[in-house]
């Protein structure tokens, strides 16, 4: 009974922090009148100062002390922060300027890039399935480069700098909100002085309407809700499971671009994404067929 409340209660988590990952273009797109480098440096502040309040809540202040007074995590952290960083900003981007659908291309490639990741960096295996599943997903993407008037830079960035920061906080030391808050602090001087250029100082946060304010003033807290949720899903299920959820937020993020946000889906988009999607379905495919291998 404990394992099934476990399951449940990871799947909900799981759901949780995908679907959010998924919707929250949509809270972006409501500040879209600030821009991309404002919206960004005030979610970094805010996350910032959610990180250090759970950090004080949960007691693991002096765990992340530790890290900061170690020279090799904070190198690994300072390497996890760029790639983060840019990742968060591009994707806002994307998201105000009318590139979700693209962007959301990307984090469908994300999985298999991990698992290419894996092969060329750890020395992982690639499974037959996984092989196959890379190809479809290239087919997609090189359709897409070859048949566009410009490549899909938008998708393989997101999904490149997804895909090695998962690689790098793979060998860090930081748990996930010992990680979050020491990213944020890291970042958090440049998004400071980001702010401090504005005219006025503070930019919208200063000449907004209160609604304007509380968007920007929350962007800290959806930032952080789905890592959490997520780090806490991860420990409840499955592997299987948590590769299914992922697939989630791409999904979302494409029908809020074509359905809610008016962005074109032409014929040629819907061939990649076809490839791609494909490769996605063998991908899922093979690592249920691996587990139940694995299970007996």
């Amino acid at each position: 009974m404990t394992d099934e409340r476990t399951s449940t209660s990871g799947l909900a988590l799981g759901i949780l922090a995908y679907g959010t990952w998924g919707v929250i273009p949509l809270y972006w797109k409501q500040l879209g009148h600030v821009g991309a480098g404002e919206i960004l440096a005030h979610r970094v502040l805010g996350a910032l100062v959610v990180g250090v309040l759970l950090l004080l809540g949960t007691g693991r202040l002096r765990a992340t002390s530790a890290i900061l007074g170690d020279a090799r995590s904070m190198r690994t952290m300072l390497t996890s922060t760029a790639l983060i960083a840019g990742n968060w900003g591009l994707f806002i981007w994307a998201v105000v300027t009318g590139h979700l659908a693209e962007a959301s291309l990307g984090y469908f490639i994300n999985p298999l890039l991990n698992a290419l990741l894996g092969r060329v960096a750890l020395g992982e295996r690639l499974s037959r399935g996984q092989l196959l599943a890379l190809a479809s997903s290239a087919i997609g993407v090189l359709w897409l480069a070859t048949t566009s008037e410009r490549p899909p830079w938008v998708a393989l960035a997101l999904a490149m700098s997804f895909a090695l920061y998962g690689l790098v906080r793979k060998q860090a030391k930081a748990g996930a909100l010992e990680g979050f808050a020491i990213e944020a602090g890291l970042v958090a001087p440049f998004a400071l002085a980001f702010l401090l250029t504005r005219t006025p100082t503070f930019g919208a946060m200063v000449a907004g309407d209160a609604r304007t304010r509380l968007l920007l003033l929350g962007a800290g807290v959806v930032t952080a809700v789905p890592l959490i949720a997520f780090a806490s899903a991860a420990r409840r299920l499955r592997y299987t499971t948590l590769g299914m959820l992922q697939f989630l937020a791409p999904t979302l993020q494409l029908g809020c671009a074509v359905l809610l946000f008016g962005e074109p889906f032409s014929g040629r988009f819907a061939v990649a994404f076809a490839w791609i999607g494909l490769g996605a379905l063998i991908f899922l495919a093979d690592a249920v067929r691996r587990e139940r291998r694995a299970m007996g």
